[in-house]
C-alpha cells in the first residue's frame, strides 16, 4: 500500500507531526521557503544584444534608452510591471537537494498533503510547493492546524481542503510591493549616498517614527511645575492626599510664587472633610496575546528584544518533548486576532472551576477582535491549559519557560471574571484651599487571582462628609515637564499596530533591518537615529512622501487585507502604487542630488604612513581612516576614555569599546597587555568593605547606582 507525502516547513515540526501521524504517511520538512524572486545583483537569462542608435533623433534615442532600462529593472526584480506582473521565482540556491527528494517522494506517494503555517507565507510556500512537484491537482490537499496536538493534527487531516489562492496573491502583492521599493529605490540611496543601505515600506515609515520623536525631544522646551502632597491624619491613621485647587476650581502650580499663595491661606492643621464619594469600580481581564501584545509584554516583563520572543514562540508552538512525548505547547504564534475557540474556552473553564471556583470563570463571553485584524486562526494560548508552568518547568529552558508563563498566565486570566474594586474620593477643605486623596481596595480579585498587575491596594480611613482630619505636613516640590521618551522595542510595536502599518510577521525583521543598516542604534534599550538614518530619511520624505506617509501604508494594508479575503484584484491593488511611483523614482533620478558625508579631521597622523586621519562615517558607525586610501588602508576604532584608571593593571586607562553586534563595554586601553573588561562603568574607586572596584549599574525605572563588582555594596540610587 503507497504512502502519502506531508510536507512541512520546519525539520522540528516534521518530527513532532510523525509522532501523531501513522506509518502511512511519511512526513518531511522543505525548510522554509524552495522559491523565492531572483536575489539583488543576480543574472536571468541572456544578455541583451547591443542595439545600434545610429542616425536616430534624440527622442528615439531617448525611447530606446527608457526599453532597455525597463528590460534590465524586470530582470533586476524578477516581476515584470508591464506585462501583468508576471513573476521569475526561482528555486533558492541551496535548495535543489531539498526539492529533489521532495519531487522523488510525490511521485511514490499516491497524495500529497501540504501541511506548512496557516499564515500568508505558509500559503505561499504550498502553492510553490505544489507548482514546482507538478502533476495533477488532484493529488494535493492543503491542510492547516492552530497548534501541534495529536488532536488537532487528526482533525486538519480528516478536513484537507485546497491552497487559498486568494491568500497567496495577498503574499505575492506583499512581496511584489516590497520588491519594486526595495529595488528601485535602494540603488538611488546606493549611488546619492553610500553603498548597502535600503529602504522599505514599512521599514521607512518605523525609521521616520523614530526621527520625528527625536525631533520632538530636540525641540522640547521644560516647563516649571509645582506639587503640594500632604500628609493628613484621621485617628491614628494616616494618609495622603494632593492639592487640588481653590474655590472649587482645580488650579496648576506654575511657580513657587503659586505655592506660597496657597500655602498663605491656610490656617493651623485642621481641614474639613468636603466630600466623600463611594463607588464600585470593575477591571476586566487582558485579551489573550496577539503578536504585537505578546512582543510588547516580552520585551517589558521578561527583558526579550523582538526576534528573541519570536525564537522561543516558535520552539514552544513547533514541539518540547514534554516526558510523555514532543508537543506542540502554544498555538500558531503570527496572529493578530483575539479569538479563542470554543473547545479552549470549554477547558480554561474547567481548569479556573477547579482551581479557583466558578464565580472565578466567565465562560461563555464573547471577544470582538480590534477593527482590521485578520481572524483566520486564534489568539496565542497554550495548546492545553492544563500544562501548567509549574507542570512541565522542568522539560523547558529558562527562556522557555518564562516566555511560557507569560503565555499562560495571560491566557488564563483572559477567560476568568473582573476584578471588583471599591474605590473613595475625597475632598478635603480649608479656607477655600482643596487636597485631593483617592483610595481602592480589591473586593473581589477576580483576574488579578493568577495575573497580578501590581495595582496595590490603597485605602483611606473611613470618612464621611463634615469630619475633621488633621495635616500632618506639606511639602512643595518644583518639578519640570520631560520630553517625550524615545521608543523601545515595545512601544514602536505598539505605535506601528495602532497605526495600522505592518503585519505581526513583520515587526522582528523591521526591527532588525533599520539596526543592521545603521540607520538607528539602541541606546539604554532605546531607539536613537544616526546621522546616516537622518540622511537616508530626509531624503525619502522628500522624494518618495507615501513611502513614510502612515496612512498611505495602512490603507496599503487594508487593501492587502481585501486582497486575502477575495474583495480586491491584487494586478489592480499594485498597479495604482506602481505608476506612480515610477513617476516619482524618474524624477528622484534627475532631481536628488548626490549627498557627500564629509571627513571630519581627526587631529592626528596615521601610524602607518604618517598622512592625516579623518573621521568617517561607515555602516557601523564613525571609525577613524587614513585621508590617503587607497594607498594606505590603516583603520582604527574610536575609543572614548572615561577618566578612570584601570582596576587591573594600575597602568592603563579605562575606555568604551563595542562588541561586533554593537553591545557597549569597558576596557583597559592597554590590551592585549592588559585584558581587564567590564559590562558595566568603572567609577575609579575601590569597595569599602573588600577593596574590589566599584561599578556604575543601570535599575530599573531608571537611574544608576554604584555597587561593588564582587556584589558586596551598593550606594544609595541616584537619578
Amino acid at each position: 500500500m503507497s504512502k502519502s507525502l506531508v510536507i512541512v516547513e520546519s525539520p522540528a515540526k516534521a518530527k513532532t507531526i510523525n509522532k501523531y501521524l501513522g506509518s502511512q504517511y511519511v512526513v518531511k520538512s522543505s525548510v522554509g521557503h524552495i522559491c523565492d524572486l531572483p536575489t539583488a545583483g543576480s543574472s536571468t537569462g541572456e544578455k541583451a544584444k547591443p542595439v545600434s542608435t545610429k542616425g536616430l533623433s534624440a527622442e528615439e534615442k531617448n525611447k530606446i534608452k527608457a526599453e532597455k532600462d525597463r528590460a534590465a529593472l524586470v530582470k533586476r526584480m524578477g516581476i515584470d510591471p508591464y506585462h501583468d506582473w508576471k513573476a521569475n521565482y526561482q528555486i533558492l540556491p541551496g535548495k535543489e537537494k531539498v526539492v529533489a527528494e521532495l519531487k522523488s517522494l510525490a511521485k511514490k506517494s499516491d497524495h500529497v498533503y501540504l501541511a506548512t503555517d496557516l499564515d500568508r507565507e505558509g500559503e505561499a510556500i504550498a502553492w510553490h510547493l505544489r507548482e514546482v512537484i507538478g502533476g495533477d491537482d488532484s493529488r494535493f490537499s492543503r491542510v492547516v492546524f492552530n497548534e501541534i496536538t495529536k488532536k488537532a493534527i487528526e482533525k486538519a487531516f480528516q478536513h484537507p481542503a485546497h491552497i487559498n489562492m486568494d491568500q497567496v496573491n495577498a503574499q505575492q502583492t506583499r512581496r511584489f510591493l516590497d520588491r519594486v521599493v526595495g529595488f528601485m529605490v535602494s540603488p538611488l540611496l546606493w549611488k546619492k549616498v553610500a553603498r548597502g543601505l535600503s529602504a522599505g515600506r514599512v521599514q521607512s515609515v518605523a525609521l521616520k517614527l523614530i526621527i520625528d520623536r527625536e525631533n520632538e525631544i530636540n525641540a522640547f522646551k521644560p516647563e516649571e511645575y509645582w506639587t503640594i502632597d500632604g500628609t493628613f491624619k484621621k485617628g491614628p491613621r494616616q494618609f495622603q492626599a494632593s492639592f487640588y485647587g481653590m474655590n472649587g476650581k482645580k488650579m496648576k502650580l506654575a511657580t513657587n510664587d503659586d505655592v506660597k499663595n496657597v500655602l498663605s491661606h491656610i490656617e493651623g492643621d485642621e481641614f474639613t472633610v468636603e466630600s466623600v464619594e463611594k463607588k464600585e469600580r470593575k477591571r476586566n481581564a487582558p485579551l489573550p496575546y496577539t503578536t504585537s501584545s505578546m512582543q510588547q509584554d516580552a520585551a517589558n516583563k521578561i527583558n526579550f528584544r523582538t526576534r528573541k520572543t519570536m525564537m522561543v514562540a516558535q520552539q514552544l508552538y513547533e514541539g518540547i518533548n514534554i516526558g510523555s512525548g514532543v508537543q506542540g505547547l502554544i498555538t500558531y504564534m503570527r496572529t493578530d486576532s483575539t479569538r479563542i475557540s470554543p473547545v479552549a474556552q470549554n477547558e480554561a473553564a474547567t481548569f479556573i472551576t477547579d482551581r479557583f471556583g466558578e464565580k472565578y470563570s466567565k465562560h461563555g463571553s464573547r471577544v470582538r477582535n480590534a477593527s482590521g485584524a485578520q481572524d483566520a486562526h486564534e489568539a496565542i494560548r497554550p495548546s492545553s491549559v492544563f500544562n501548567t508552568p509549574e507542570n512541565i518547568a522542568k522539560y523547558l529552558d529558562k527562556d522557555q519557560l518564562k516566555l511560557y508563563t507569560l503565555i499562560w498566565n495571560r491566557f488564563v486570566a483572559s477567560q476568568m471574571t473582573a476584578a471588583v474594586f471599591d474605590t473613595m474620593s475625597v475632598k478635603l477643605e480649608q479656607n477655600g484651599v482643596q487636597f485631593a486623596a483617592n483610595g481602592s481596595q480589591v473586593k473581589f480579585d477576580g483576574y488579578l487571582a493568577i495575573y497580578n498587575d501590581s495595582d496595590k491596594n490603597k485605602m483611606l480611613p473611613d470618612m464621611e462628609k463634615g469630619d475633621i482630619v488633621k495635616r500632618v505636613n506639606t511639602n512643595p516640590e518644583q518639578h519640570f515637564t520631560q520630553p517625550p521618551a524615545r521608543y523601545s522595542e515595545a512601544t514602536l510595536i505598539k505605535t506601528l499596530e495602532e497605526n495600522g502599518v505592518g503585519r505581526p510577521s513583520t515587526y522582528a525583521p523591521t526591527i532588525e533591518t533599520i539596526q543592521k543598516r545603521y540607520y538607528v542604534k539602541l541606546v539604554s534599550k532605546r531607539f536613537e537615529p544616526t546621522e546616516l538614518g537622518e540622511i537616508v530619511n530626509s531624503l525619502i520624505v522628500e522624494f518618495f512622501p507615501d513611502i513614510v506617509n502612515v496612512k498611505f501604508t495602512a490603507d496599503m494594508e487594508a487593501k492587502l487585507d481585501d486582497v486575502e479575503v477575495g474583495k480586491e484584484q491584487w494586478q489592480k491593488v499594485i498597479d495604482e502604487f506602481y505608476k506612480p511611483f515610477e513617476q516619482e523614482v524618474a524624477k528622484a533620478e534627475t532631481e536628488m542630488e548626490k549627498i557627500q558625508i564629509k571627513d571630519e579631521p581627526a587631529g592626528f597622523g596615521c601610524e602607518v604612513c604618517g598622512s592625516p586621519m579623518v573621521i568617517k562615517l561607515g555602516r557601523y558607525g564613525k571609525f577613524y581612516a587614513c585621508s590617503n586610501f587607497p594607498d594606505c588602508r590603516h583603520t582604527q576604532a574610536i575609543v572614548k576614555e572615561i577618566g578612570v584608571e584601570c582596576p587591573k593593571c594600575h597602568k592603563g586607562q579605562i575606555i568604551e569599546r563595542k562588541t561586533k553586534r554593537n553591545r557597549l563595554f569597558y576596557g583597559c586601553n592597554r590590551y592585549p597587555d592588559c585584558d581587564f573588561t567590564s559590562w558595566d562603568k568603572p567609577v575609579g574607586r575601590s569597595c569599602p568593605k573588600c577593596g574590589q572596584y566599584l561599578v556604575e549599574k543601570k535599575v530599573r525605572g531608571g537611574g544608576k547606582q554604584v555597587v561593588c563588582s564582587n556584589g558586596d555594596y551598593e550606594e544609595e540610587k541616584v537619578k
